[in-house]
């Protein structure tokens, strides 16, 4: 390995979709000479001269179908990236990168997501030993950052009964055509699979299971359909954990239709109705990147459902959600991990294997640190006595500040009281909606007070502002609602995710309906609503407006610190 000041990586595809990301994480950063590789020279180039200053980068003109062991020897490199593919496309002779830069004395590591690719490198081991260095295969977020998840998750647990995980790009990721010609090689056809200790065969992408991304403390990604996938976690997990009854690994691209869509054509492969979407990839490809449009935000989730020493079945899961263009950056962090490891004097150990168990989750929570990237855990156990308000934000409850946990924990019974104002939409819409849901009239100061009670399955709050009485119900949500704080006016129900921030708890609305029927999300109730600490006092400021109602109602206040709750 070279020093810490002449580190050359050559990335293949170096301007591509997954190269050119990994450059850009890696071009700040001095101690590095990035040679960005691809078949146009004008286009590395171009490329080179759009990075931000930094590292030392040189445009390469390399095709890795020709003569590419000679060019190696030329350009001497210390790792070689490939972030080309699809590997499940390499030819007769698909490891020819791997074998040639080891042959020079560089370092491998790739994005590879072919599970036969992946698994089979291992049979260069010997050779890497031999000559001190590290092949990795798979250094991309199916298996090294899915590897990870898991391992966290299943770290004290006696037994593993099944591991569920999948992953879900933003609508405007933008998704290379190697990634499409990947997923529309199986589409349809046979995967071997681990059903109830059993292998069996499904079909790639015809199977779908729903989850939601809710990491404690963050606004959750809507509920998803994810399709099974043919990736190197089906068969490197049951290497790992052999006893492990069932692995589903999944994913759910955006917009829906088109996930449907593409459902729709994998089904008829798998009934022999169409050979293979092989040949309409390039379709497929600029049909992706034409439909564009929701929520500028990805995510990932890992489950791990298991026993404890005990025989306790015990159910954990892992969620990522990543903001705009942050998650396009994560399939590229577990190579700018295994570098800057490198640059630090860590390198990886000897040998040719799957990068599944080279990089923990400190690996990655470091990478994420300076991205709008969230990662958390939640324990499906059971938690007791907690309130609903703990139960929905898990591990993000000890954020709070200690007033806002003194009001919504303490129970079962608490009346207190405090001083508010209340200020009333004017419009006619507005006026009846009030009216019927029992808001208290426009007011500048007025004495409140809020009787919390926790009964057996819901919590009810009876709010009196200066003798004008209203009531809602809360639970914790499900089903479409899951991980949300639900609230319930009568016949309106509002499914809001606590959000910590700071010195208070942001309400964030993210489904209503009404009689049980759900409701179009544009026409959702909106306004800005928190809980805050001033003073060493709870505060609240609750608006609501709507589409078509315009401003409803605004109360905002204070209420006095909980003293000894009232005796059940």
């Amino acid at each position: 390995m070279a020093t810490r000041r002449d580190l050359r990586v050559l990335i293949l595809g170096g301007y591509g979709t997954f190269g050119g990301r990994l450059a850009e994480l890696l071009c700040g950063e001095p101690e590095l000479s990035l040679l960005i590789a691809g078949r146009s020279a004008s286009r590395a180039a171009a490329y080179c001269d759009a990075l931000p200053k930094g590292a030392r980068r040189k445009p390469v003109e390399l095709d890795r179908d020709r003569d590419f062991a000679a060019s190696l020897e030329t350009i001497s490199p210390d790792i070689v990236v490939d972030a080309t593919g699809p590997f499940q496309a390499y030819g007769d002779d698909p490891y020819r990168v791997v074998e040639a830069a080891l042959a020079s004395g560089a370092n491998y590591v790739d994005l590879a997501d072919s599970p036969e690719f992946v698994r089979d490198i291992a049979k260069f081991d010997a050779s890497a030993r031999q000559g001190g260095l590290f092949a990795l295969s798979g250094a991309s977020s199916f298996p090294a950052l899915s590897s990870a998840m898991v391992r966290d998750l299943a770290r004290d647990l006696h037994e593993i009964e099944s591991i569920e995980g999948g992953i879900t790009p933003s609508p405007y990721a933008g998704v290379g055509l190697n990634v499409i010609r990947a997923i529309a090689g199986y589409a349809g056809k046979p995967i071997r699979v681990r059903r109830g200790g059993r292998c069996c065969v499904a079909h790639g992408l015809t199977e779908a299971r729903r989850f939601m991304i809710a990491p404690p403390g963050a606004v959750p990604l809507f509920p998803r359909q994810f399709s099974l996938v043919n990736v190197p976690d089906l068969k490197l997990l049951l290497d790992e954990w052999p006893d492990v009854r069932s692995v589903w690994m999944g994913a759910a691209p955006q917009p829906a239709f088109l996930h449907y869509l593409l459902r729709s054509f994998a089904k008829a492969v798998s009934l022999g109705l169409i050979p293979s979407l092989t040949p309409i990839a390039g379709l497929m490809h600029r049909t992706v990147n034409s439909f564009r449009w929701g929520e500028h935000r990805g995510g990932m989730f890992v489950e791990v459902t298991g026993r404890d020493s005990t025989g306790e079945k015990i159910r954990r899961s892992a969620h990522l959600v990543a903001e705009g263009v942050d998650g396009l950056y994560i399939p590229s962090m577990a190579v700018e991990v295994i570098v800057r490891n490198c640059l630090a004097g860590r390198p990886p150990a000897p040998g040719a294997r799957p990068a599944s168990s080279d990089i923990g989750l400190k690996d990655y929570r470091r990478a994420f640190s300076s991205r709008a990237i969230i990662l958390g855990k939640r324990d499906d156990k059971p938690p007791g006595d907690a309130c609903l308000h703990a139960r929905v934000l898990g591990d993000a409850w000890e954020a709070l500040p200690t007033a806002l946990r003194a009001m919504h924990g303490s129970g079962p019974r608490l009346t207190v009281s405090g001083e508010a104002s209340v200020t009333r939409g004017r419009g006619v819409l507005a006026r009846l909606l009030a009216f019927f849901l029992k808001f208290p009239k426009a007011s500048e100061k007025v004495a409140v007070s809020v009787k919390f009670e926790r009964l057996a399955n819901h919590d009810k709050w009876t709010r009196d502002f200066g003798g004008q009485v209203f009531t809602s119900t809360f639970t914790c949500g499900a089903g479409r609602y899951e991980h949300l704080l639900c609230e319930r006016f009568g016949p309106v129900a509002l499914g809001m995710a606590l959000v910590p921030e700071g010195n208070r708890l942001n309400l964030v609305m993210r489904r209503w309906g009404f009689l049980g029927v759900p409701l179009p999300r544009f026409l959702a109730p909106a306004g800005d609503s928190f809980e805050y600490v001033e003073n060493e006092q709870f505060c609240f400021d609750v608006e609501i407006r709507l589409p078509l109602a315009g401003f409803v109602i605004r109360y905002k206040g204070h209420l006095n610190p909980p003293q000894t709750p009232d005796s059940a």
